[in-house]
C-alpha cells in the first residue's frame, strides 16, 4: 500500500515508518500538525507531540518526500475514549490534513502512526481513517517497549530527548541526550521498585515520561539533522519529577554521500521534498444514514421470516432470524440478509432495545464468496454511530442453509438490556493481533463473560493466512486469541470456558485430527507458563463448507474474566444438587459420557450434549417395527431436552437462566429445517406442560443451526450437538 506517515519528529513515528517499509508498503508522503504560534513549543494535547516542531520542516528534504503540515486550530473538546466527530476538536485538524493529502495524492490508501499503548490516540486515528476510507497501520501497537527501544537503537535511529517529565530524569542532565546513551539509564529506572526508592517508568515514554526528536534514521536517504544550539526551558522545578523542554535555536542539514537509491541524484530527491501547509475548515462528513433509517424497507409478502427468541431473567436476550424457504431458491444474499437484519432491528425496537445493546452476532451465509457483499449490507444496519460503545463482536461462516430449506442468510444476536460492556475494537493493522476483516470488534466483555470474535490463522502485520498447513493455521489462530485475551488480563489457558472450532469441509479427517491435537497441546503447553491450575473448557467442533479468506480453521473462544480472582471453576464431576424432571429415559442417567460441562461457582454453566449415531441407536431402541426417521428424531430431541434439564438442575440453574440454547444438526438426516423446527417446538411444549420450570410463549427458546457435521472431537460424529449457556450474573 502507498502510505502517508504521521510524523511528530519522535522516534516512534519514525520507527513506525520503517516497519511499514519492512512489510512491503511504500511511504509516499509525510503529515504533521504544529501549533498556531511558531514560538510555542508544546500544546496541552493528549493527541499530538509538538516539541521540536521547528526542526521537523527539514524532514521533507531529509527523506525526499512531500511534507504536508497543518496548524492546530482545535482543542480537546471530545475527551471520551471513543471519539465522536466534534466541531472544533483537535482531531478535526487531522481529518482536514489527511483529506487534503488524499486529494493531492489519490493513490494513498493507508496512514502510519507510532501509537504503542495509547487507546486515546489509536482510536482517533482509526476514526479519521474510517471516515476517509483509509487503512490505519500501527505496527508498534502493543509491542514490548523494552524490545522496541532496543530495536530502534539497533536499527540506527538517532534521536535526542526534547522533553523530560518523570522521576529519575533531570532536565539539566538528560535533555538533548542521544537515546542510545540514555537507554541504560532508562532500563535501570524501569526496573526500580518504589520500595527501593526507585521509579518504574515506560521505557519508550508512553506515559509522557519523555519525548524525543529524530535527527537521523535509515529512511533519511538525503541528509541528517544536526542541532547546533538550544536552550532548556524549565516548566516545573519540582524536585521529585521536574519538567523541562528543549527549545531548538539553530540547526543544519548534512547531505549524505551514499543514497539508498544508487541511480537517484541528490538534486532530484531534494526536489521531491517540498512542504505544503494545509488550510481550510472541516466540512460535515456525516456517515451515510443506515438503510434501516433512511428507507422504509418493505419485506415482500412471500418472505417467510422466522424468529427464535430466548430471554433470561437477567434481561439477557438471544434472537435468531432466518428466511424459511420451501423452494430451496432465493432472491439473493443481499435481499435475504437485508430482510433478516430489518426483522431483528424491528424486534429490538419492540422490546426497547437497539444495536447498541448487542454483544455478539453470528452471521451465517450460504456462500462465502459473498462475504464482502454481506459486510456491505451489514454496515447499513450496524454502525459505529449507532454503537458508540463499540460495534458487536462477530463470527462469520458458511453453512448449508439452502439444503434444508432456508434462505441465504441466518443471523443470531446476543444482547443485554444494559450498556455495561467493554468492547475491544482495534481497526489498525499491527503486529499485535489481526485487525477485524469486517465491521465488528475483536471481543466484548459483559458481566464477567468475554465473547471473542472468530479468530483465523492470520499473520497480524500482513493480514495473510499463515502458510504451512492446518496445524500452523490453528496455532496462529490460537496465538491471536491469546493476544486478545491478554488485553483483558485473561488467558485461553486459565479463562476459557467454551471453544468452538470451525473446520473447513476441504480438510481430511487426519488434518482435522491434527487441528484437535494442536488445540489440546497449545492449552497444555501454555498452561505450564501460568500459575493457575489447568481446567477443561468445553470443545465443540463444527464442519462448515467454507470460512472467510479461504481459511481452514476458525477458533471462537468464550472466556470467564472474573472480577473476583478467587472464583472456582468446576466441571462435570460436580454432584447433583437438585431433582431431575421425571423422564422415561434411563439413559439420561447413564449417558453422562455424552456431556461436556463447565461451571463457575454457581454463576455460569455451559455445556455440550453430543448425540452420536451409537447413542441414538441406544435411546431409539425398540423391539417393535423400525422407527421412521422423524420418530427417531423426536426421541433424540426429547432426550436432549431432558439432558439439558438434568444439567441445569444438577448445577443449580433454571431454564430462565439460559442465555442461549443452540442445536446443531447435520444436513445428512434429510429433514428440512421447517420440519425440525416443528418437532422441536412440539417436544418443548410437551416438556413445558409436564414441567413448570420451563415457560413457553409464542416465540421459540432455541436456535436450530444446519451444519455438515459437528461433535465434541474432530471426528464430528454427532447427529445433534446441543450447546447451552446459562448465567446468573
Amino acid at each position: 500500500m502507498k502510505v502517508v506517515a504521521l510524523v511528530s519528529g519522535g522516534k516512534d513515528s519514525c520507527f513506525a515508518m520503517m516497519r511499514c517499509v519492512d512489510y512491503g508498503h511504500e511511504v509516499v508522503a509525510l503529515a504533521n500538525l504544529l501549533p498556531l504560534d511558531d514560538s510555542v513549543d508544546e500544546l496541552d494535547s493528549y493527541m499530538y507531540q509538538t516539541v521540536g516542531h521547528q526542526i521537523l520542516v527539514s524532514y521533507a528534504e531529509c527523506m525526499g518526500l512531500p511534507l504536508f503540515r497543518r496548524r492546530i486550530h482545535g482543542s480537546m473538546r471530545h475527551q471520551h475514549l471513543n471519539y465522536k466527530t466534534t466541531s472544533g476538536d483537535e482531531v478535526e485538524d487531522l481529518f482536514i490534513l489527511l483529506s487534503e493529502i488524499k486529494k493531492k495524492i489519490p493513490s494513498i490508501t493507508a496512514v502510519s502512526s507510532g501509537a504503542i499503548a495509547s487507546d486515546y490516540q489509536r482510536l482517533r486515528v482509526e476514526s479519521v481513517c474510517c471516515r476517509l476510507g483509509l487503512v490505519s497501520l500501527a505496527y508498534l501497537w502493543k509491542q514490548d517497549q523494552t524490545f522496541l527501544l532496543e530495536e530502534m537503537i539497533r536499527r540506527d535511529i538517532i534521536a535526542i530527548t526534547v522533553k523530560v517529565a518523570a522521576m529519575g530524569l533531570d532536565p539539566a542532565k538528560h535533555l538533548g541526550k542521544e537515546l542510545a546513551k540514555l537507554t541504560p539509564h532508562l532500563l535501570q529506572v524501569k526496573e526500580i521498585s518504589p520500595f527501593d526508592r526507585l521509579y518504574g517508568i515506560n521505557v519508550c515514554g508512553e506515559g509522557g515520561e519523555y519525548e524525543t526528536l529524530t535527527l537521523d534514521c535509515p529512511l533519511f536517504s538525503n541528509a541528517r539533522i544536526f542541532l547546533d544550539k538550544f536552550e532548556v526551558i524549565l516548566h516545573s522545578p519540582d524536585h521529585i519529577a521536574p519538567v523541562g523542554i528543549l527549545h531548538p535555536l539553530t540547526f543544519h542539514l548534512q547531505h549524505k554521500d551514499e543514497l539508498s537509491s544508487s541511480n537517484t541524484s541528490i538534486a532530484s530527491l531534494t526536489k521531491a521534498g517540498y512542504v505544503c501547509e494545509v488550510q481550510g475548515e472541516s466540512k460535515s462528513d456525516d456517515t451515510v444514514e443506515s438503510l434501516s433509517t433512511s428507507l422504509q424497507y418493505d419485506i415482500p409478502a412471500n418472505k417467510n421470516l422466522r424468529l427464535s427468541i430466548s430471554r433470561s431473567n437477567k434481561d439477557m436476550l438471544s434472537i435468531s432470524c432466518w428466511v424459511q424457504n420451501h423452494s430451496n431458491t432465493s432472491e439473493g444474499l443481499q435481499e435475504d440478509l437485508t430482510a433478516v437484519l430489518f426483522k431483528i432491528e424491528s424486534r429490538l425496537k419492540d422490546d426497547g432495545f437497539d444495536w447498541l445493546n448487542v454483544l455478539y452476532i453470528h452471521l451465517y451465509i450460504s456462500d462465502m464468496k459473498n462475504f464482502a457483499l454481506a459486510n456491505d449490507v451489514y454496515v447499513k444496519f450496524i454502525t459505529e454511530k449507532k454503537c458508540f460503545l463499540g460495534v458487536p463482536s462477530r463470527s462469520t461462516i458458511e453453512l448449508p442453509l439452502l439444503q434444508v430449506g432456508l434462505g441465504k442468510a441466518f443471523v443470531e444476536v446476543l444482547l443485554a438490556s444494559d450498556h455495561d460492556k467493554k468492547v475491544l475494537h482495534v481497526q489498525s493493522i499491527s503486529c499485535w493481533a489481526p485487525s477485524c476483516i469486517g465491521p465488528y470488534s475483536q471481543a466484548t466483555l459483559h458481566r464477567e463473560v468475554l465473547y471473542m470474535a472468530g479468530q483465523l490463522g492470520l499473520d497480524p502485520p500482513t493480514m495473510g493466512l499463515r502458510s504451512g498447513g492446518p496445524a500452523i493455521e490453528t496455532e496462529q489462530a490460537l496465538m491471536n486469541s491469546e493476544a486478545v485475551a491478554n488485553s483483558f488480563n485473561a488467558s485461553l489457558t486459565s479463562s476459557s470456558i467454551f471453544l468452538v472450532v470451525y473446520c473447513a469441509a476441504s480438510l481430511t479427517f487426519s488434518e482435522r485430527t491434527l487441528i484437535q491435537h494442536k488445540m489440546e497441546s497449545f492449552l497444555e503447553n501454555h498452561n505450564s507458563q501460568h500459575s493457575k491450575r489447568m481446567h477443561n473448557p468445553v470443545f465443540l467442533y463444527i464442519l462448515a463448507p467454507a470460512l472467510p479468506k479461504g481459511a481452514v480453521v476458525e477458533v471462537k473462544p468464550i472466556l470467564h474474566v472474573p472480577t473476583n480472582i478467587d472464583d472456582e471453576a468446576g466441571n462435570s464431576s460436580l454432584q447433583p444438587t437438585g431433582k431431575t424432571a421425571t423422564c422415561d429415559f434411563h439413559f439420561v442417567e447413564c449417558c453422562s459420557s455424552c456431556y461436556q460441562i463447565y461451571s463457575v461457582s454457581g454463576k455460569i454453566c455451559t455445556a455440550l450434549v453430543s448425540v452420536t449415531k451409537d447413542l441414538a441407536a441406544k435411546i431409539c431402541f425398540t423391539d417393535k417395527s423400525e422407527l421412521s426417521p422423524l420418530s427417531q428424531m423426536r426421541i433424540i430431541i426429547k432426550f436432549c431436552i431432558f439432558s439439558i434439564n438434568k444439567i441445569l438442575v444438577d448445577h443449580c440453574f433454571f431454564w430462565d437462566n439460559l442465555m442461549y440454547l443452540k442445536f446443531y444438526y447435520t444436513t445428512s438426516n434429510s429433514l428440512t429445517a421447517e420440519t425440525l423446527n416443528l418437532v422441536f417446538s412440539e417436544v418443548f411444549a410437551e416438556f413445558a406442560e409436564a414441567n413448570k420450570s420451563l415457560k413457553m410463549d409464542h416465540d421459540q427458546t432455541f436456535s436450530l443451526i444446519p451444519v455438515l457435521s459437528s461433535g465434541r472431537s474432530a471426528s464430528m460424529e454427532d447427529i445433534i450437538s446441543c450447546e447451552l449457556f446459562a448465567s446468573k450474573l
